[in-house]
């Protein structure tokens, strides 16, 4: 007996090729976004050691001694370069669609400019070795989670709920323990920030990966290009609250008091 013909019907074989190809974009997507976001890292990186490492660090905090440790006190500026990260993120949240993708990029790079600064009283605090120790351990953890949440087959999405509520009590008891100064209140605080960020780090990774291959069809280069940042945008900030909970927890202070 023989059978003659392909079996591939034309319909299948266009399905499949449709298939591959947005397979493909997704992984060229799914690079530019962590590009993105490793540049960004770099960039607050540089700008947060440059800072608390030259002159211009008078500019945003002094170094006042304590029973603890010298701990860094914000100056006027130092206060604006605190707040400044939530400005950026609330214009590129809610004024996304309005950028073009320049704007959309330049106010990426001015966000992690401005985080650098905020950061730069972690290399008075902490040790060179413990931040780097940390680092690395972010890294491990971070890429641990979002690779898992990239190929895992379980819904992570309709966590997407939660993960806001847990986030919303967080940034609450941070707020309260301001004036209860509660070492075991912000010991669980800690240990709540690490679980939710890493949470998130696998849930964003799945969003990524669900929502651009939803949209891949019907979106023009320059919108996703624009997503792209976006997104690169919420894996960093996943990746800088997780460093710093674990600086709380691994971090070793300097002893020049």
């Amino acid at each position: 007996m023989s059978f003659s013909g392909d079996y591939r019907s034309p319909v299948n074989a266009t399905s499949w090729n449709a298939q591959a190809s947005i397979d493909a974009g997704l992984r060229a997507y799914m690079l530019r976004v962590y590009n993105w976001m490793a540049s960004g890292l770099l960039l607050t990186g540089i700008v947060a050691y440059a800072i608390a490492n030259t002159a211009l660090g008078s500019l945003f905090f002094q170094v006042v001694p304590t029973a603890a440790g010298p701990l860094p006190r914000p100056t006027l500026l130092g206060d604006a370069a605190m707040l400044s990260p939530l400005v950026f993120v609330l214009v590129m949240s809610f004024g996304i669609n309005r950028l073009s993708l320049q704007g959309a990029q330049a106010l990426f790079w001015a966000f992690c400019t401005a985080m650098g600064a905020s950061l730069a009283s972690i290399f008075v605090v902490y040790t060179d070795t413990s931040i780097v120790r940390v680092f690395l351990v972010t890294a491990c953890m971070f890429a641990a989670t979002s690779l898992w949440g990239y190929v895992t087959k379980a819904d992570l999405l309709r966590f997407g709920s939660f993960l806001m509520m847990g986030l919303f009590g967080l940034v609450i008891a941070g707020l309260v323990n301001l004036f209860l100064k509660s070492p075991t209140v912000y010991y669980i605080y800690s240990i709540v920030g690490v679980v939710i960020f890493t949470a998130f780090s696998a849930f964003d990774a799945q969003r990524i990966r669900v929502t651009y291959t939803q949209l891949a069809a019907y979106e023009g280069p320059d919108v996703t290009a624009k997503r792209s940042v976006y997104d690169a945008l919420s894996l960093y900030l996943n990746f800088i609250n997780l460093f710093q909970f674990l600086m709380q927890f691994m971090g070793v202070r300097n002893s020049n008091d």
